[in-house]
């Protein structure tokens, strides 16, 4: 049936994934009180004309739980690294030695935490909606195949499948959240 052929199932999951995917990556920047090379992703530093991540920038490893290093290979961007992770809002006060920070994480007191969840919970909500905005995309797809003469029962099976989809998908999401929202509320 050429009419079934123009729903894209295996489109709207890839899509639906990414925006899992897009989840995942935002919560493994929350910190949680250990120290975690990716909790530096979303710091940008202006280097050279150009907003640029800190991991193309130096080596960063996790020599202890609760300390992160930073090796900036450009003794000139030194400086552009501290001001940048002191202004990302991680709560990181940098120590400076040469071209090597020293970040030490504090302890999470349990205002912080729950403010933590609670932007772990805006995120999975963002997730949320970028997953219902692919299902609306399946939906509309649908109905111009119904305009153009796909039958009904074919109309309601592709519907199910999408509503399916959306169902997991949304499942997986509220799953990952309650793991981060757990990890944060760890003692």
């Amino acid at each position: 049936m050429s009419d079934a052929e123009e729903i894209d199932v295996a489109a709207l999951e890839k899509r639906m994934d990414g925006a899992l995917h897009a989840l995942r990556t935002e919560f493994a920047s929350l910190r949680t009180g250990r120290a975690s090379a990716s909790m530096l992703d979303p710091v940008t530093v202006e280097a050279y004309g150009s907003p640029t991540p800190i991991n193309q920038l130096g080596t960063i490893t996790v020599p202890e739980p609760r300390m992160v290093l930073i090796n900036v290979w450009d003794k000139s961007l030194a400086n552009a690294v501290d001001k940048a992770i002191r202004n990302s809002g991680l709560g990181i006060n940098p120590q400076m030695d040469g071209t090597i920070l020293r970040l030490p994480i504090p302890e999470l007191n349990e205002e912080r935490r729950r403010e933590l969840a609670k932007v772990a919970g805006q995120y999975a909500e963002s997730a949320r909606i970028a997953v219902r905005n692919v299902r609306r995309d399946g939906m509309d797809q649908l109905k111009r195949a119904k305009a153009a003469g796909m039958a009904e029962d074919d109309h309601k099976i592709w519907s199910d499948e999408v509503q399916e989809l959306t169902n997991a998908t949304i499942g997986r999401i509220d799953a990952a959240l309650e793991a981060k929202q757990e990890e944060i509320m760890q003692i």
